[in-house]
């Protein structure tokens, strides 16, 4: 394929942002390699579409994790996007930048330029938010935030209720503090989805200066004497090289960045060895430190007030519904998958909020699955932090193998503490007058779950991922804080696998705010 200043692998939220950036120079030559296939799917489009989208091998890879001794030996599906945009164009669309204490801790575990300070800039640059510019908000920017295009009462009881509960309304969850309830923005316009590859890829896919290829799937970083000098992939049954004097980027996500490196023979050795992949350098922090938002799904049947279960559970009120969206782009084809957020604390012993909730007008028994036959709203609360680490390996040096997910959900004793502080949090939510109007009835876990056991045993039973893997390629241990990884030279990664702790919140602004700052640095490598 010829030679290009930077190579990077992996067209999803990370990858886009990298084109956009390290093209704009029209002498700089830039090839960005997708393994996944073009974003022409309609229902990547529309919001809603994400319930056609995950479960498709047309647009997710299909992973699962292996079976999770914390979940009851449950292993779970474990979507990640197979399209340009990757995951951000079959994502929930939820913009959430965390805590400031985030990044105050990157910081100070000796990540230099990565506190909070060091990264709103790189924030606000890339948006468009629909209040415009302020302190904390970027106007003209190429990702597009605005507010939901749908009301529910039911989800103005819950917040409400929050509010009766002791936790204050929030107008704005990403001012540094997330502390309170109120509704998510979103990554949308007009109400559509607004994907990374929307934002960041296609107004400059014209540039002479940038090549992508989709269908493109690396086997291996080419590395001589030291120094990575080029990639090797395939395009259906044909083999490829492209060579590089400037530098490879790998941006293909906390799974796919560690497994090109594994392949690479970057990892640990005696491992890598055992699969036939030769050693090049002896990294056993590759592929761990995995991290994951789980989610306890808790459901309550309600009475007297509308649910999306009760409006699509016939032909009638589905075309309504697509009447609605054809009409206006509103409703409940609009609708992120959460639509009311709530940040608050599981226990005093916190001082920053360590629980975060989507509350949904619905309920079903499984992602995916049919919605209950009878009006429900869930309120899924997840650990923010957790202390719980994992790890993905791949299986076999045939970039085709699935690889190993082990997420250890709930293996460390105060993740399991705080998921019984979680449903016991969600209970007293519940129970304020704000709801009782509604009657709420608890269909999942259920009420019989009441003792610390009992409700340590609930969350291995209806935890599930939130779809948020980072940190397998830590800064620190994997790649420096300029995200070059260490003991090479040429060779960055630059995607939510660098995170060293997982953000308080989604993980996909995160992504692209990490991609706006290592687009600089590479920029700047001179």
């Amino acid at each position: 394929m010829g030679e290009f200043d930077y190579i990077i692998v992996g067209g999803g939220s990370a990858g886009c942002v990298l084109a956009n950036r390290l093209s704009a120079d029209p002498e700089t030559r830039v090839l960005l390699l997708e393994a996944g296939g073009k974003d022409d799917y309609i229902w990547i489009r529309v919001p809603v579409g994400y319930l056609y989208c995950i479960g498709n091998p047309r647009t997710d890879w299909c992973m699962s994790t292996e079976a999770e001794e914390g979940l009851g030996g449950r292993a779970l599906k474990y979507p990640r996007g197979r399209v340009l945009g990757g995951c951000s164009s079959i994502n929930g669309m939820i913009y959430m930048r965390g805590q400031a204490a985030d990044y105050d801790g990157w910081r100070q575990a000796g990540n230099l330029g990565w506190g909070w300070v060091d990264v709103l800039p790189y924030f606000t640059r890339a948006e468009d938010h629909y209040e415009g510019a302020n302190a904390f908000h970027g106007g003209g920017g190429e990702i597009r935030v605005e507010k939901q295009r749908l009301r529910w009462d039911i989800l103005e009881a819950f917040r409400d209720a929050c509010g009766q509960h002791g936790i204050p309304h929030s107008t704005d969850f990403n001012t540094g503090d997330n502390e309170g309830a109120g509704f998510f923005q979103v990554t949308q316009r007009g109400g559509w989805r607004w994907s990374a590859a929307d934002a960041f890829l296609k107004p400059v896919r014209s540039r002479s200066n940038l090549k992508v290829e989709t269908g493109a799937v690396v086997d291996r970083v080419i590395v001589e004497a030291g120094r990575a000098v080029g990639v090797a992939y395939s395009v259906g049954n044909q083999q490829r090289v492209a060579l590089t004097p400037g530098e490879v980027v790998l941006a293909a996500g906390a799974i796919g960045s560690p497994a090109i490196l594994e392949r690479s023979g970057i990892g640990d050795a005696a491992r890598l060895a055992d699969l036939g992949i030769a050693p090049v350098l002896d990294r056993p922090e590759v592929g761990a430190n995995l991290q994951d938002h789980l989610q306890l799904r808790c459901a309550y049947r309600v009475s007297g007030v509308a649910t999306l279960n009760a409006r699509a559970s016939n032909l009638f009120g589905k075309a309504l519904i697509g009447m609605e969206y054809a009409l206006r782009r509103t409703g409940p084809m609009a609708m992120a998958p959460s639509q009311l957020g709530v940040f608050t604390r599981s226990h005093a012993r916190y001082a920053t909020p360590n629980l975060e909730y989507h509350v949904q007008p619905l309920s079903l028994a499984a992602f995916g699955g049919a919605l209950d036959p009878f009006p429900a709203f869930t309120a899924s609360v997840c650990n923010l932090r957790p202390e719980s680490r994992g790890s993905t390996r791949i299986t076999a040096a045939d970039p085709a193998a699935a690889p190993s997910i082990r997420p250890n959900y709930l293996s460390a004793e105060e993740d399991r503490r705080v998921a019984a502080e979680a449903i016991r949090i969600t209970r007293g939510i519940v129970s304020q007058p704000a709801l009782a109007r509604y009657r709420p009835e608890e269909v999942r876990p259920g009420p019989a779950f009441e003792s610390e056991e009992d409700l340590q045993r609930a969350a291995a039973e209806i935890g599930t991922t939130i779809f948020h893997p980072v940190g397998t390629a830590a800064m620190g241990t994997v790649v420096d804080s300029r995200l070059r990884v260490i003991g090479l030279d040429g060779l960055r990664v630059i995607d939510a696998s660098v995170m060293p702790k997982i953000t308080s919140g989604n993980t996909n602004a995160p992504t692209m705010m990490i991609a706006e700052k290592g687009a600089e640095m590479l920029l700047d490598r001179t």
